[in-house]
């Protein structure tokens, strides 16, 4: 990996613009993708720290913002990066009532739109399954912000190995994007942490 993860703590859980911890002089990344998608598993594998974010086999458990702050060090330098990751709710579950759904949508709307250190946002997509409607008004919604998007597509240790880049490619091909543009990543093998790490520190100068 090309970053060291010296540590990495929650720092809190907010709802409204005033409970947002205080813009850091670092750098922020935002994760998103439907429920049960993998996505406490991904935040966990990049920090190195299994229990950072909770994991859970209840869909739409997630129902806040979830912040975190991490200490990194580029492999070859003395230097300690500070880096803010944030853990957005996750959509598509249908269990969640609509008037639960519309007060996620805003918060997560204000979060997107006016918080200032945010860098960019990873969408996590499913490869064991076709991008669903969500997942493409998700893509839709973001780049509406502004903010730049990384697509990561997860669970592909799930796939045979000669499936895993074919369900890339299609991923990449039914959302518009480029070949080679989404990150092939999954948490129970350890794949795609280096990847993604070096595209957030590519965005984060």
């Amino acid at each position: 990996m090309p970053f060291r993860v010296l540590s990495a703590t929650f720092l809190r859980t907010a709802v409204l613009r005033k409970d947002w911890p205080p813009p850091p002089d670092a750098p922020e990344f935002a994760f998103v993708g439907r429920s049960n998608v993998g996505k406490s598993s991904m935040l966990n594998a990049m920090s190195r720290k299994n229990g950072l974010a909770r994991v859970s086999n209840t869909p739409g458990r997630t129902r806040a913002l979830q912040f975190f702050a991490l200490e990194i060090q580029p492999a070859g330098s003395r230097k300690v990066t500070q880096i803010r990751f944030c853990d957005l709710p996750g959509y598509g579950y249908a269990k969640v009532s609509k008037t639960e759904k519309a007060q996620w949508g805003g918060m997560i709307e204000n979060y997107l739109r006016e918080r200032e250190p945010l860098r960019a946002v990873v969408l996590i997509v499913d490869g064991r399954h076709e991008p669903q409607p969500g997942d493409h008004e998700a893509l839709a919604f973001l780049r509406s912000t502004g903010r730049q998007v990384i697509v990561a597509v997860t669970k592909m240790d799930k796939l045979a190995r000669n499936k895993r880049i074919p369900a890339l490619r299609a991923a990449e091909k039914a959302m518009g994007l480029p070949a080679g543009e989404a990150i092939p990543f999954s948490a129970v093998e350890g794949t795609g942490t280096e990847a993604l790490w070096t595209r957030l520190a590519e965005i984060a100068g």
